[in-house]
């Protein structure tokens, strides 16, 4: 939805017990809410987080979509029902103010496992309100990239799944992906690589019906599909775009899920003149079932790291033990921007499951980086722990730049450039995960860093 132009289970209309998480056959069920609680309570707090505001701290206005509203913590714009929903209500006070709800996970690690699927699915009314008096209401369910969170300026690049949208009351449903730049790009950005259809049976707004994302790496190439009710209507496949637009989105440490009921914005707005309007009428919320997480086969975390404390970034970016042959990966040119200290465009290398105890040491690293002939390029890394693998990175290391000389070959970029930043503290690792990111932060080409065997970051672990 950031900018948007916009399972085997799943019945029109229904087909489970409401406030119940289907059992998919075959499936492992990862994490889910079934939203059962008292009404008028919040959402598990343990399970979401609720955004606030006009945008995040740092981030684009109005979300980055030209949405109106303002997000609150409100029990009356999010709520439980009492009835086993989640219950997101858009209200307009007597000025005219609209006031709304978004919630998103605190988990930020939804991936497919190398070899398997991932399947992420909800069972959703939307607001039930149509023609005029829906004009601007834009109900979504909808995942972004992990390296999003803290950043809110990598976007495209890092990946959004729009699994469900819906604008202006309308009975069809919109699967979209968003990638690589903005504009244009491999995804088309703004409007993203879309399809949209009706509900089948009942209408969106007029009953539940459910819908599925699955990522499916079991499979060359790698695909992406969107389905409601059963029905595949959308199909991304990794050959549709660049090696390093798929890795860029698909390589990072996962992804979060959101949901909220925008109103006005780009989308409703291109599909029905300037939102909301006078005959706009509020307090028509969007309901939720359930959320929940799937995957099947695959392993989760192919060859993780096991007793060494240094780690190698390697091709396919994983962080491990093993080297590798020695190979390389692009850094983007900056483009004559200056990103010291803002990850942009980076490629990111993470790490499996550790669980390994803090020595009261630093993180140390050598970097191979090589900007051929370009004059006034610089590198820069970001290192990051997330102690228990529950997706908030709970440390983050920014060291400053290295500016590399214009002659070919690599050199060497060490913590010995110093440390810029840092957030948070070092914490025992308790299945916890290591990943690093590095960037152009300055310059106008491409640089290349060394992976396999040539780039290392030792951890400050035993």
């Amino acid at each position: 939805m950031t900018l948007a132009f916009t399972g085997l289970f799943g019945v029109t209309g229904g087909g489970t017990a409401q406030g119940a998480i289907p059992p998919v056959p075959d499936w492992t069920l990862q994490w889910g809410d079934d939203f059962d609680g008292a009404a008028g309570t919040p959402p598990s707090s343990a399970n979401w987080q609720t955004d606030t505001g006009h945008s995040y701290p740092g981030g684009p206005a109005n979300w980055g979509t030209g949405e109106i509203q303002n997000y609150t913590a409100s029990t009356d714009n999010v709520s439980l029902d009492g009835s086993g929903n989640l219950r997101i209500t858009p209200l307009r006070d007597s000025a005219g103010n609209w006031t709304s709800g978004r919630i998103e996970t605190r988990r930020a690690d939804f991936k497919a496992p190398a070899g398997g699927l991932l399947r992420i699915e909800s069972r959703i009314q939307m607001p039930n309100v149509t023609g005029a008096a829906a004009s601007g209401y834009w109900p979504a369910f909808w995942a972004l990239g992990a390296p999003y969170r803290g950043n809110y300026w990598n976007w495209p690049g890092i990946g959004e799944f729009d699994i469900m949208e819906n604008v202006n009351g309308l009975n069809s449903v919109w699967g979209v992906l968003h990638c690589g730049v903005n504009p244009g790009g491999p995804c088309g950005e703004t409007t993203g690589l879309g399809a949209s259809r009706a509900c089948p049976g009942s209408t969106c707004q007029s009953a539940f019906h459910t819908y599925r994302f699955e990522w499916d790496r079991s499979i060359t190439p790698n695909q992406l599909r969107w389905y409601v009710d059963d029905q595949l209507y959308h199909t991304v496949g990794q050959n549709q775009m660049d090696a390093t637009s798929w890795s860029n989105m698909t390589d990072h440490a996962g992804y979060f899920i959101l949901l909220n009921v925008a109103i006005g914005g780009a989308f409703p707005d291109a599909l029905g003149g300037p939102t909301p309007t006078a005959a706009t009428v509020p307090g028509r919320p969007m309901l939720v079932d359930y959320v929940a997480v799937w995957t099947r086969g695959g392993t989760s975390n192919p060859d993780p790291p096991t007793g060494s404390s240094t780690l190698y970034a390697r091709t396919g970016n994983a962080l491990g033990d093993s080297t590798g042959s020695a190979s390389s990966s692009t850094l983007t040119s900056a483009g004559g921007g200056n990103y010291d200290g803002t990850v942009t465009n980076p490629q990111v290398f993470t790490s499996g499951a550790i669980t390994r105890t803090y020595n009261g040491g630093s993180t140390e690293f050598d970097l191979f980086v090589d900007a051929g002939t370009t004059v006034g390029n610089g590198q820069q890394v970001r290192v990051s722990y997330d102690h228990t693998g529950d997706g908030v990175w709970d440390r983050t290391e920014t060291y400053q730049y290295f500016a590399t000389d214009p002659l070919p070959g690599y050199e060497h970029y060490t913590q010995a450039r110093g440390l810029k930043s840092a957030t948070g503290t070092h914490a025992n690792l308790v299945n916890g995960k290591v990943r690093i990111e590095v960037w152009n932060a300055i310059g106008n080409g491409p640089s290349t860093l060394g992976t396999g065997n040539q780039s290392t970051v030792k951890i400050p672990y035993n």
